[in-house]
């Protein structure tokens, strides 16, 4: 792709972003995501093969879909009640439509199949951006939403934390694995939606700077399945004792970071009186930990035959910088300690 189609569809995807975000009107909203989804193919398909093509057709008719249905709900909501701003949706029909469009484009379970399939036939680096920037604006919308329909959040959220561990356990692709760990983190994000909007917001930078140090690893060692995890060693051994660390930092494990968004959502909970929903939360998430140890015991517990190709990778320099990845694998790991700091400033 040239460089200046290039900063063309990263500026568009920016300013889709920022015009959901900065809209009060559904219409504004609806062109912001529609702005937002059309930057970000040219740069799904940038590296071109048949699983990318196929993989934006896909992410293009789940989106478009997913805006329709946004857009009818909000139209009808103005032919009932002559309201178009986005807290103003009352009507119990189109209020039930928007949360399900915006958890498909989510990627919320029980419509979320669609996430790990497209992630898969992806660059890592672009795998990124779908799973971090491009859940910002219809989270924004989300939150903006009336809480009328507290049944259907709460049960999107437990169904996504269930899944996202579930589907991860039987799968050897490390995209995959990454995808089904969004999917969970989403869930967490939703689970505290309707009572602190800040808290989620909190959870989705913490979970956004955990994926990034994820990510940029495994785009580092390059290493896209389970196996070729075994041979991170031969690259980069600190590299190694890090990201095994970052892994089980975004399982929830104290005393690192990641520990952080679910301590203060679990305790959340508990202040609403809604225990039980508290406890399917934390005991579901224990599947998430179970491949978070997996691909952890893998990177540092085993090893292959030794032979030529998977021993010379030590002897090159690296010419990726690595401040990115230094700076975001250190927040990943030592944030826990500010907790006091965040509540202050974050709940005064």
């Amino acid at each position: 792709m040239s460089p200046y189609m290039l900063v063309i569809m990263i500026f568009s995807l920016i300013l889709g972003t920022l015009i959901t975000i900065s809209s009060s009107y559904w219409l504004t909203a609806w062109m912001g995501l529609e702005i937002n989804t059309l930057a970000i193919i040219p740069l799904m398909i940038q590296k071109f093969s048949p699983r990318t093509m196929e993989a934006a057709i896909k992410y293009f008719v789940i989106q478009t879909t997913a805006t329709t249905t946004l857009l009818i709900a909000s139209i009808s909501n103005a032919w009932t009640l002559g309201q178009w701003k986005i807290q103003q949706i009352n009507h119990p029909i189109p209020l039930m439509m928007i949360s399900l469009a915006l958890a498909l484009k989510l990627g919320l379970s029980p419509v979320h199949a669609w996430f790990p399939e497209i992630i898969q036939a992806l660059d890592l680096l672009v795998g990124l951006t779908l799973s971090t920037w491009q859940k910002l604006a219809p989270l924004s919308l989300m939150i903006q939403l009336p809480n009328n329909n507290f049944t259907l959040i709460i049960t999107l959220s437990l169904l996504s934390i269930l899944m996202g561990g579930w589907g991860g356990l039987n799968q050897t692709q490390l995209r995959k694995i990454l995808s089904y760990s969004s999917i969970a983190h989403l869930g967490w994000m939703m689970l505290v939606l309707l009572y602190c909007p800040t808290l989620t917001l909190l959870t989705f930078t913490l979970y956004s700077i955990l994926t990034f140090a994820m990510f940029y690893t495994f785009w580092h060692n390059q290493t896209t399945s389970i196996n070729a995890l075994s041979t991170s060693w031969t690259k980069n051994p600190i590299l190694l004792v890090l990201s095994s660390l970052i892994l089980l930092s975004l399982g929830g494990l104290p005393p690192l970071t990641g520990f952080l968004p679910k301590w203060m959502i679990l305790l959340e909970l508990v202040k609403q009186s809604l225990t039980l929903t508290a406890t399917i939360a934390a005991l579901s998430t224990l599947l998430s930990l179970y491949f978070y140890l997996r691909l952890s015991y893998t990177m540092a517990l085993t090893s292959p035959p030794n032979n030529l190709p998977a021993i010379l990778p030590w002897r090159f320099n690296s010419t990726q910088p690595l401040i990115y990845m230094t700076t975001s694998a250190i927040v990943s790991l030592c944030f826990l300690p500010l907790t006091p700091l965040i509540t202050t400033f974050l709940f005064p």
